[in-house]
């Protein structure tokens, strides 16, 4: 007993096994019920713990034991009609674009084949209907309509069945290939029903238009789609392809692929960093915008960190790689952009919500109808049964409901494109309703995005003009990334450079030194050269220098040998529409958070300014994913905006991702949404665009399903013992077709909404 309670401790205290994780793409899927079903095949293998499949990006994620083979669930997906790519990471974005590419245009094909041959058969069935050869005509047509344009539908919905399930392309399937059928029958033999004195129609253009107007609503979808590896492929782009190493003293090209931990790499003026290091020799200044959003490139020393994807100024330096490939920052990024839009659970949307009780309902009771008739039935009680049966099918066929969420979709996108909101998807612009927390981005969001000259103050009036030229000539030539806004101020001001000869003196972290050709010396820089060289600032400038520093603006001071002359206050200026935007989504309640990488105080002054008393200030990329994260776990719907590479991973966590127009393209294609002229009183303009967005929808189904709720009945018979009347299948088609009219109409109606 002793042994084995030893051996059950030991046990007890092993390690849990480790788990793998992975995301992979999945093509073949076409709703919601779809995505609940490959999520049901691969949790039912042995050895995977999770799987959670995000319909919007068509990726899993799965949890699985290392002991898995992934190609056994490939082959379990492949049962069923879809398809799992498990090639290497590094392939994994270019297969699954080319597998989108590649369905799009095949959808895309198809559709245009189906509308090409079903226009004729609507004109011959709506206008023609007495003309005889037209019932042989259509059904000629109505042939690759069904059997080669919408084949897939069938397809699915036999695989689909086979495993005991049904979806949207089961009563897609079912609907018109009945009514092809009894049309068909109808063509081949139509004495029959003479005999029994009813006029044998047909149906071929409700099946072929069923088969159109889905096919077109599926296009719609894929489009939406098309793009959502961009972001990927635009990240990686950030590594350059070969890098310049340092080997017994010479300089080699080599791949990037090649570089190992300890190489010393040289960087030239204008090139990205191709991997983590620190400098060993020379100096620059650095842009790090993509990890600190900052506008103001980042000046490097010997032994300062460089980042992989940043961009180098106009110096040259060398460092040595301290991490390469897949630990580096940027490679961590694209990884969590990754696994956050392959993790993230999609909205479902009501229409495959309903269908999945609607389809076997339908089918239920066009089978009872049947029944009920062959055995309760007037004189001929098979005619009777079968259309009833028939007309039941027609009337609940899912073409409105295949219209209900992508006209209204449509139009909500085309009316967000006229108020400069740019939405890619329809879930965003389903969900965006319910946010109730908005994280924005400090620079470029609710700031211009670039340093401008706020102040520029004098001591004396009296030489203004002239110390503006010198500084003009100053700022010139200084390779500091200040000087060209300074620049770009006073040359719309119009000023004119100082013509002397000048030569200039770099003193690194201060500013520089200028000797003119009379041996005057001159200043340009920050506090510390001042005190460096013993120029006084004077009791009146200093209090203006200190009053712009509270503001969290940077001061630089224009001296000459004795005292300060004049002095510069540099800052990223706040949008002037910025504090109404926000001040709207505060009045609807929406708690707002600042995320920045800039400094405490700039933040604090930035947050005051707008209205923001909630921000965080010296975040990293990562951290603004956690922050989002951690609202999201409080039961927040988030709305993350941002315009810089360091949003990306923030804009891929949150449930709404909304960029601005001017920022980066990377996270344009991160988020799902974009502000086209970067104005934030947008923003709240996109939330109500989204309310009534979904309004629509909900009155769209509701259009979709009044006539199921009342034909349905009616067709199977209800009325005939009490008035002897009998829904005629091609009533119900029109009366299908009517509720398609009825949805388009409601959709337009978003047209003429206000925002």
């Amino acid at each position: 007993m002793n042994s084995t309670a030893v051996v059950t401790s030991t046990q007890k205290d092993l390690p849990a096994p480790p788990t793998t994780k992975g995301v992979f793409p999945v093509t073949g899927m076409t709703c919601a019920g779809c995505a609940a079903s490959v999520e049901r095949i691969l949790q039912e293998r042995e050895g995977v713990h999770g799987a959670e499949v995000n319909f919007a990006t068509q990726t899993v994620n799965i949890v699985y034991d290392p002991a898995v083979d992934v190609l056994d669930l490939q082959e379990a997906l492949r049962s069923v009609g879809y398809d799992l790519i498990v090639e290497e990471e590094e392939s994994l974005d270019g297969l699954q674009e080319t597998a989108r590419e590649d369905q799009y245009l095949k959808l895309k094909q198809q559709t245009l084949g189906a509308a090409g041959l079903t226009l004729p058969i609507v004109v011959l069935g709506m206008f023609f209907m007495d003309w005889p050869p037209g019932k042989w005509i259509s059904l000629v047509l109505t042939i690759p309509v069904l059997f080669w344009f919408g084949r897939r539908y069938f397809v699915r919905a036999y695989r689909q069945a086979r495993h005991g399930r049904a979806n949207m392309d089961t009563l897609v399937a079912l609907s018109t290939g009945i009514a092809f059928l009894y049309s068909l029958f109808n063509t081949l033999w139509p004495e029959y029903w003479l005999q029994q004195g009813i006029m044998p129609h047909v149906y071929y253009e409700a099946a072929a238009v069923i088969i159109t107007f889905i096919s077109f609503g599926k296009l719609l979808e894929e489009k939406a789609r098309s793009n959502t590896s961009s972001a990927i492929r635009k990240l990686m782009g950030l590594q350059p392809k070969t890098v310049r190493v340092i080997v017994n003293g010479t300089e080699q090209e080599i791949p990037l692929s090649q570089v190992q931990v300890g190489y010393v790499i040289q960087t030239r003026p204008g090139e990205r960093i191709a991997v983590d290091g620190a400098l060993v020799g020379g100096h620059s200044f650095v842009d790090e915008s993509m990890i600190s959003g900052e506008p103001v490139p980042v000046e490097k020393q010997k032994g300062d960190q460089v980042f992989a994807g940043t961009v180098n100024q106009k110096g040259s330096f060398r460092f040595v790689a301290g991490k390469v490939g897949k630990d580096t920052l940027l490679a961590q990024i694209i990884n969590v952009v990754r696994e956050a839009q392959g993790s993230k659970a999609p909205v479902q949307q009501l229409v495959d919500k309903i269908a999945a009780i609607f389809v076997p309902v339908v089918i239920g009771i066009a089978i009872l109808t049947f029944v009920v008739w062959m055995i309760a039935g007037p004189a001929d009680p098979f005619a009777h049964a079968l259309l009833t049966a028939v007309a039941v099918l027609v009337i609940a066929c899912p073409c409105a409901l295949g219209l209900a969420t992508p006209t209204a979709v449509m139009v909500g996108i085309g009316k967000g494109a006229e108020n400069n909101i740019l939405i890619k998807d329809a879930e965003s612009l389903e969900l965006a309703h319910r946010v109730n927390a908005v994280v924005l981005d400090k620079t470029g969001t609710i700031t211009a995005g670039h340093p401008e000259v706020t102040d520029m103050i004098w001591a004396t009036e009296a030489n203004q003009k002239n110390w503006q030229a010198l500084l003009l000539a100053i700022e010139s030539r200084s390779e500091h990334p200040l000087a060209e806004a300074v620049v770009r101020y006073l040359r719309s001001h119009s000023v004119s450079p100082d013509e002397r000869p000048l030569v200039f003196t770099s003193i690194t972290g201060m500013g520089v030194r200028v000797e003119d050709d009379l041996g005057q010396h001159f200043f340009v820089g920050n506090q510390k050269l001042l005190d460096l060289h013993g120029v006084a600032v004077g009791d009146q400038l200093g209090q203006e220098a200190r009053r712009l520093q509270s503001m969290a603006k940077t001061v630089i001071f224009v001296a000459d040998e004795q005292k300060v002359q004049g002095l510069l206050a540099i800052a990223d200026r706040v949008k002037p529409t910025s504090q109404s935007a926000i001040g709207a989504l505060l009045n609807k309640g929406i708690a707002v958070y600042m995320l920045t990488g800039d400094n405490a105080a700039t933040a604090a002054a930035i947050a005051e300014e707008v209205g923001i008393t909630d921000f965080r200030a010296e975040v990293m990329p990562a951290d603004k994913a956690a922050f989002v994260q951690q609202l999201q776990a409080q039961g927040n719907i988030v709305a993350m905006v941002g315009d810089g590479i360091n949003d990306a991973e923030a804009l891929a966590r949150a449930d709404v991702s909304i960029a601005m127009g001017k920022g980066s393209d990377i996270a344009i294609d991160v988020a799902k949404m974009t502000l086209i002229t970067s104005d934030l009183n947008a923003l709240p303009r996109a939330l109500e665009l989204s309310r009534k967005t979904v309004r629509g929808i909900r009155q769209n189904l509701f259009w979709a399903f009044i006539y199921n709720l009342i034909g349905i009945p009616v067709a199977a018979g209800v009325l005939y013992p009490f008035f002897g009347f009998l829904l005629n299948p091609m009533i119900a088609g029109a009366a299908m077709a009517f509720s398609s009219v009825s949805v388009v109409a409601n959709s337009l109606r978003l047209r003429s909404a206000k925002l």
